[in-house]
């Protein structure tokens, strides 16, 4: 027998104008006019007379909160548009159509105006609670790519060193809560090192400004193992630790570490890995050339894998100027692998997986986007739950996309969300601690 609550039964009406589906954005768009994000954005973006000049401040938060909420593409904004979830952001919600007429404005002039927004976001962030103060702090750096399909793509069309089409932009990360300090959109056919330099040059620099005081360390694996960035970071005072290419010169002077100085460390097979360090100067043919230290990891390869048939040991070797124990140095190193949980995130938690334009500062200005959305979401977690990372996905799940009815009475506004939700009590202490930041517009 049918039970006469069957869902055949169900009748659907999409006619409530008071419904928001993603009323939990209401926490990122309070952070965000405390921010004064809106205001930061109409003060540093100037897009002269192009189409797409006007109301910059409410373009540029669509497709933040478009991000936050999932969408990977332009069209994406339109749920933004459906019910009542104009009432939960404080902004107007501008169309897809209008959205793609402003990111193809930009030239590569105004996506460095989006920078300055960036970097001064970053530094009231900070001053509100998310910054690291005096304490140490640890830039990481990486690039990533950023796969693209077909040849209309301006600098995207170009094959990576991965022999794949896509963008491959330089990445700068805060190690330990995933903020992204800098992002710089390249061309597919652009190495690793490119502009590497004055990358770091530009994130210490917004790093210091933000009112990080204490000492800094930055950490990169070897596709900056370059003269350029150690010089930038010895010239800003910055402690650095940076993986190095093994050549035949530095595998020969690896292989000379007497067996006496290796030190085991834990590792899945017993006695299979240790660490040793050594003395090398690199770029020795540079007039600032010094001595530092060469920190080794080896490792035993697995057994039965084709490795372990051609070779005794994998090797791991990095430069430090650091001082320190060396197996705290060494287990800091391998720390810089967290950097992709960062990636992962912009990625596949905002809409960094897919770069919409056929216009490369285009594409430049949709990378400002999903960095602002994905710091707004850790900041989110950092300031508003007192928690540590928390990924934007599981963000979006548990707060986020709450849906909710708004309701007027006594001439103020009520946003109703459903009872008994798992979260509830971390979502209010969340809006009342963000509330509590001072407006910064």
């Amino acid at each position: 027998m049918r039970s006469s609550h069957s869902l055949d039964r169900l009748d659907t009406a999409f006619d409530d104008d008071r419904l928001v589906a993603d009323a939990g954005l209401l926490l990122p768009a309070t952070l965000a006019h405390h921010l004064g994000l809106k205001e930061l954005v109409e003060t540093h973006l100037d897009l002269g007379a192009a189409a797409g000049r006007a109301n910059v401040g409410d373009k540029l938060l669509t497709l933040v909160a478009s991000a936050l909420a999932g969408g990977d593409c332009i069209d994406d904004v339109a749920a933004l548009r459906a019910g009542g979830t104009a009432g939960v952001l404080g902004f107007a919600i501008k169309a897809a159509s209008t959205l793609g007429t402003f990111l193809r404005s930009f030239r590569w002039g105004h996506v460095c105006q989006l920078d300055a927004v960036t970097r001064h976001l970053l530094a009231r962030a900070w001053a509100a609670g998310a910054g690291p103060g005096s304490a140490p702090f640890t830039i990481d750096l990486d690039s990533t790519i950023c796969e693209t399909y077909g040849l209309a793509k301006q600098g995207g069309s170009d094959f990576t060193y991965t022999h794949t089409r896509g963008y491959h932009p330089l990445l700068a990360v805060a190690a330990g809560t995933g903020d992204v300090l800098h992002a710089r959109l390249r061309g597919g056919n652009a190495n690793t090192l490119r502009g590497a330099g004055s990358f770091l040059a530009e994130t210490i620099s917004r790093v210091r400004a933000a009112g990080a005081s204490g000492d800094l360390v930055v950490r990169a694996d070897s596709g900056f193992y370059a003269h350029a960035v150690v010089a930038a970071a010895r010239k800003r005072r910055v402690r650095y630790s940076i993986t190095i290419r093994q050549f035949a010169g530095i595998r020969r002077l690896i292989e000379a570490i007497p067996d006496e100085a290796w030190t085991p460390i834990p590792y899945w097979i017993a006695g299979g890995a240790d660490v040793a360090e050594t003395t090398y100067t690199p770029f020795a043919g540079e007039k600032d050339a010094k001595p530092v230290r060469l920190i080794v990891r080896r490792v035993k390869p697995t057994p039965g894998s084709q490795l372990a048939l051609l070779t005794l040991y994998d090797y791991h070797a990095f430069i430090t100027d650091r001082d320190g124990e060396m197996l705290e140095l060494e287990a800091d190193h391998r720390r810089h692998a967290e950097i992709e949980n960062a990636i992962r995130d912009l990625k596949y938690g905002v809409g960094l997986n897919h770069l919409p334009s056929g216009k490369f500062a285009a594409n430049g200005a949709w990378l400002a986007v999903q960095v602002i959305a994905h710091n707004l979401a850790r900041w989110t977690a950092r300031i508003g739950l007192g928690e540590g990372i928390v990924t934007t996905k599981t963000l979006r799940r548990r707060l986020f996309s709450l849906a909710g009815r708004l309701t007027r009475s006594a001439r103020r506004w009520r946003l109703h969300l459903p009872a008994r939700w798992p979260w509830a009590i971390g979502f209010g202490a969340a809006l009342a601690r963000l509330r509590a930041i001072p407006l910064l517009a």
